[in-house]
């Protein structure tokens, strides 16, 4: 058969994608033009970031000048739906502590509190809540944690956005609300990994996770922790979740052992978390997750040393959110019963305009 003319293949194919806007998925992005388009399957790595006038270097500041979400622009309708097929026997399953807990803590932060208020006594009452939103399960939005050495935040921000006369809403949590957060979540339980491969670990103590560890937990979960575009199981887009057994750890302590954790002083405080090597920061910015969280109050391992704050990458360099203090027992049990590591996962950060973080108020659907 004769094949068409030029000039009908290209109507045939603008025909195609107009029709099917995943067709556009397959295309690699790009690095030079911006802003990105979220759609793509494939981006560039950590090395090939495009340089950004103004921007500390290593910036992925892709998405618009005015962007406000990050690395939740790759929540896109067709993601979220396509992550929908996860969900296979509806059981919900919590992420987030109550509100009570940790009972101190951790950095001087300000204790919970409720209150009951008596509106008719017998008949209706009311309640009010006193807290710091960072005091447990929790996202640290993009104006928790800056770039320390250009001073500036996401996109560019800087403190004088959040506080002061000239405040406004730049990288305020509401934007995250407004957008929304669903999708596909990955776990990776390292503390039962290291349990059972005779490596044992006080999730109290500065105990630093590799990548090479992490990739020997998701091999003996049977995932490939490569981006999907490489051959693995990593898609752009997912949601990664790191149990590195501070809740577990946290239920065994008495209250006074507790308490005397969480008030040492913010030197001394020690958590275990994901190591700061290169290695596995190229993994985690050119894996392209569009969120990472883990159960230790702090992500990455504690304390810091030389101002190599892996905070610092994620949320004023990425963008990408980060979670701290999630509840991933549950999940994890659940996880390893039906040998599956993948679900969908929904948040539904605070809606304050001007807010810096948020409660996660996050569930798995299994």
């Amino acid at each position: 058969m004769a094949s068409r003319n030029p000039s009908s293949r290209l109507s045939a194919i603008s025909s195609h994608i107009q029709h099917n806007p995943a067709a556009m998925s397959s295309s690699t992005q790009d690095a030079n033009q911006l802003p990105w388009n979220p759609n793509n399957s494939k981006f560039p790595s950590r090395k090939d970031l495009p340089h950004i006038p103004g921007a500390p270097e290593g910036a992925a500041w892709v998405w618009g000048k005015d962007d406000q979400i990050g690395r939740l622009n790759l929540l896109t309708p067709q993601r979220v739906k396509a992550s929908a097929a996860e969900i296979e026997t509806g059981e919900m399953i919590r992420l987030d502590l109550p509100l009570n807990v940790p009972t101190k803590p951790a950095f001087n932060r300000e204790v919970f509190q409720h209150n009951i208020k008596t509106l008719v006594e017998n008949v209706a009452y009311d309640d009010t809540y006193t807290l710091n939103t960072q005091s447990g399960t929790q996202w640290d939005g993009f104006r928790h944690f800056g770039h320390i050495e250009s001073g500036c935040f996401y996109n560019g921000a800087k403190g004088t956005d959040f506080v002061g006369e000239t405040a406004n809403h730049r990288c305020s949590i509401h934007h995250w609300a407004t957008h929304g957060i669903a999708g596909r979540g990955i776990l990776l339980d390292y503390f039962h990994y290291a349990k059972t491969n005779k490596k044992s670990y006080d999730p109290y103590t500065t105990h630093s996770i590799t990548l090479s560890e992490l990739q020997a937990c998701g091999a003996s979960q049977g995932l490939d922790l490569r981006p999907e575009s490489e051959g693995g199981d990593i898609r752009v887009g997912d949601m990664l979740l790191i149990r590195s057994g501070f809740v577990e750890r946290y239920h065994e302590l008495s209250p006074e052992q507790r308490y005397a954790a969480a008030t040492r002083s913010h030197g001394d405080i020690c958590f275990a978390g994901v190591a700061r090597e290169e290695a596995l920061k190229d993994w985690l910015h050119d894996c392209y997750f569009a969120a990472v969280a883990g159960d230790s109050p702090t992500f990455e391992a504690w304390p810091v040393t030389q101002n190599d704050y892996l905070h610092q990458s994620l949320l004023a360099l990425w963008g990408c959110p980060l979670g701290e203090m999630w509840d991933l027992d549950t999940l994890a049990e659940k996880c390893r019963a039906r040998g599956k590591w993948t679900f969908f996962m929904t948040s539904s950060p605070a809606n304050m305009p001007g807010g810096v973080g948020s409660h996660a108020n996050a569930t798995a659907i299994l």
